[in-house]
Order: C-alpha cells, then structure tokens, then sequence
C-alpha cells in the first residue's frame, strides 16, 4: 500500500517541520509550502496530495483563500482540509474536514490527520 501524502501549508517555519518530522515518523509522505501562493503552485504542479493541513494566517495568500480555491475546483474538492489555526474565529463558513486550535501536540496532530482522512474516505464511500 502506499504512503499517504499531505500538504502542509504552515508560514512558520519551526511549526512546519515539527510537523513534517511527527507526520514522516507516524507513515505520510509530506510536502510542505510557506503560504498559499506556494500552496495552490504545489497542488496544480505535482499529483494532488491526500490531506492538505492549513494555517489560516499566511503572508502572500491567506488559508482562507486556499480552502476556497479547494472547495471551489472540481478536481480538488475531494481533498480533506486539517485547518490548524491559533485564530478564534468561526470557522463554519469554510468547507474544512476537521480543525484543530493551536497549539497542537504531535498526538492531536497525528490523531486529527487519521480522523480526517478516514472521514474522508467514509465520505467517498457513500
């Protein structure tokens, strides 16, 4: 079977790789950008990726923007959005699978990723 494969769209750069050390050890393939602009040319230039973790507050191109460009494609909306913000924000206007407030530990993260990705798959299914 194959590694799964995410996307981590985070603009601190020590968050980013804390993640992508945790998410490499528990079994995903991970690929990283530094804001959504980074993100979006990730997403259109390589196979799209399986989950997308997503901080909302970035530089050149917010979260928000992400989530809604996901949402809005055809081709894209089938992938699972793990918002993982420090905003207090609603956020039930966006179509994001799961959210997790920061901070967050390795575990939640982990646990969160499977939750998502399993629901998902659930989703599909039907």
């Amino acid at each position: 079977m194959s590694r799964r494969t995410l996307l981590i769209v985070e603009d601190e750069s020590d968050l980013r790789q804390m993640y992508r050390v945790v998410l490499s050890l528990a079994g995903f393939e991970v690929t990283e950008a530094a804001d959504g602009l980074e993100a979006l040319r990730r997403i259109d230039g390589w196979a799209p990726p399986d989950l997308i973790i997503l901080d909302l507050g970035m530089p050149i191109l917010s979260g928000h923007a992400v989530a809604q460009e996901v949402a809005a494609r055809e081709d894209l909306r089938h992938i699972p959005v793990l918002i993982v913000t420090a905003s207090e924000e609603e956020l039930d206007h966006l179509d994001a699978a799961c959210v997790l407030r920061k901070p967050v530990s390795p575990d939640d993260l982990i646990r969160a990723v499977h939750r998502c990705l399993d629901s998902a798959s659930s989703r599909a299914k039907r």
